[in-house]
Parts: structure tokens; C-alpha cells; sequence
């Protein structure tokens, strides 16, 4: 089936990692609370995004076909898993906000402002759709790079 081999998930997930990079590398010019430690987990996140832009570009590049199949799927899954585990539940408490479940999300206090309201789904939406792309260009390059021989 075209849709689970398709190179345009590959694509999607590099476009959402470049706009994550961007947006992390803007917050580094606008620390709060500890400086030194907003720097570090903003400069961790940068370096893991573009590892990811590296790899997620590898799945459809001739230049990354002779690596071995481990090398590019390891961290495929690794960052798959981890926006998964980020993206579903933030996705779910938009569900519990929007249908007035529970307007706070999960933890959240039931008398959040608007603007609270609204960011916290733009951010989770935003990595839901991460997860979803990730997730798509992991199972595209698993059933494209998979050895007829096997």
C-alpha cells in the first residue's frame, strides 16, 4: 500500500523537526527561571532534533543506503517512542479540555485562563502531529528498506 511506503513522511517529520529546532533555538534568547539549566535542556533538545532531521533524511537519501538497517531504525523508534509517550496524552487532554471534561487537561486547575486555555492546545497538537509523522516515516522506511531475501 503507497500510504505506509510513502517518502512524504519522511519529509513531514524533517519539516516538524526544522520547526522545532527553530522555535528552541528562538527560546534561547529568552531564558527563564535558571539560565544556565533552561540553556542546557533547550541545547539538548536542539542537538536531538537535528540528529533526528539527520536521520529522518537518511530514510530517503541514496547517500544512507549502504548503513546498516540498525543504525538508521534504532533512533528512528527511539524519538518515535518519546514523541508518542509526549503526543497521545497531550492529545487525550485536548479531548478532556475541549469537550469540558475537565477543562485544566489531567493535572491542570479547572479555572485556567483563556490563553492557557489555547496554548496548551497549539502545544499539544503540535506534538501529536510530530508523533504522527515520526511515527509514519519509522513504518515507511521499515517496509521500504525491508530485505526481499529475509
Amino acid at each position: 500500500m503507497p500510504l505506509f511506503t510513502s517518502r512524504r513522511w519522511a519529509y513531514g517529520a524533517l519539516a516538524w523537526l526544522i520547526l522545532f529546532v527553530v522555535s528552541h533555538v528562538v527560546l534561547l534568547f529568552f531564558p527563564s527561571g535558571d539560565p544556565r539549566t533552561y540553556t542546557v535542556f533547550n541545547v539538548v533538545l536542539i542537538a536531538m532534533s537535528l540528529a533526528g532531521a539527520a536521520v529522518v533524511v537518511a530514510t530517503v537519501r541514496p547517500w544512507a543506503r549502504p548503513l546498516p538497517r540498525w543504525l538508521i531504525l534504532t533512533p528512528l523508534w527511539f524519538g518515535s517512542v518519546l514523541l508518542v509517550v509526549r503526543g497521545v496524552p497531550g492529545m487525550v487532554e485536548n479531548l478532556l479540555m475541549v469537550t469540558g471534561v475537565r477543562r485544566g487537561g489531567f493535572v491542570g486547575a479547572q479555572d485556567i485562563s483563556t490563553g492557557e486555555f489555547w496554548a496548551g492546545l497549539a502545544i499539544n497538537t503540535y506534538f501529536f502531529v510530530g508523533a504522527v509523522l515520526l511515527v509514519g516515516a519509522t513504518v515507511s522506511h521499515v517496509r521500504r528498506s525491508v530485505d526481499p531475501a529475509e
